[in-house]
């Protein structure tokens, strides 16, 4: 029940801000999306790029991992990769990223307590990640349109499977307008425009379309 001398204009603990998270992208492979099919390829694509996109404009800390690169999987994802330059990402065996220490130890060094996390499939290598990660007591967030599964049966069982245990699903556009918040914040509102124009389809065009009005 509310108690009405607590009601502040304060923002929820719960939401995402920049200083609160890290992203962890996961397995934005040839051969992972080769299997995928929950969803349009081209679509989780983009979410990824523009997630990735987001985070650099936030300074929010990204870890970048792929499964067996060189013997099965094929090098990250180039749109991807092109935001990271000289950046190596961290190359497993392990399907469930959080049971390799150098993928562990690198969200732990940022210091950061939610981790935004999106990756191929999303019944295994973001399932098992967040569901570990969130039994280790880490609030996780999963971008869903920037996952895919093998089925789309697969992925909404995934997601139904972590929402259960509390991690929450969300997109990587409201992620990046979570941590934008206030379009007062002129720092990254140019930022975060250019993105949105680039990635966020219909929006995006009437972002443009405004921008082009205002500009006559």
């Amino acid at each position: 029940m509310v108690n009405i001398q607590d009601v502040k204009p304060d923002p929820a603990p719960s939401l995402l801000t920049p200083q609160d998270s890290v992203v962890l992208l996961v397995d934005h492979q040839p051969q992972m999306f080769f299997g995928t099919t929950s969803a349009d390829r081209g679509d989780i694509i983009n979410a990824t790029v523009g997630l990735a996109k987001a985070a650099k404009v936030f300074d929010v800390p990204v870890v970048l991992t792929t499964v067996a690169a060189r013997t099965f999987s094929g090098p990250l994802l180039g749109p991807l990769a092109d935001q990271f330059p000289g950046v190596e990402p961290i190359d497993r065996t392990t399907m469930n990223c959080w049971e390799d220490a150098r993928v562990v130890d690198a969200v732990k060094a940022t210091g950061r307590p939610k981790i935004v996390m999106a990756g191929l499939w999303t019944e295994v290598c973001i399932a098992l990640a967040g569901l570990s990660a969130r039994a280790q007591g880490y609030e996780v967030y999963v971008p869903t349109d920037a996952c895919g599964g093998v089925s789309l049966e697969a992925h909404e069982n995934a997601l139904r499977r972590i929402t259960q245990h509390g991690i929450v699903t969300t997109t990587w556009l409201t992620t990046m307008l979570e941590w934008q918040r206030d379009w007062g914040c002129t720092e990254t509102y140019d930022a975060v425009s250019e993105v949105v124009m680039e990635h966020a389809g219909a929006y995006g065009l009437g972002v443009a379309y405004a921008h082009s009005m205002i500009k006559q």
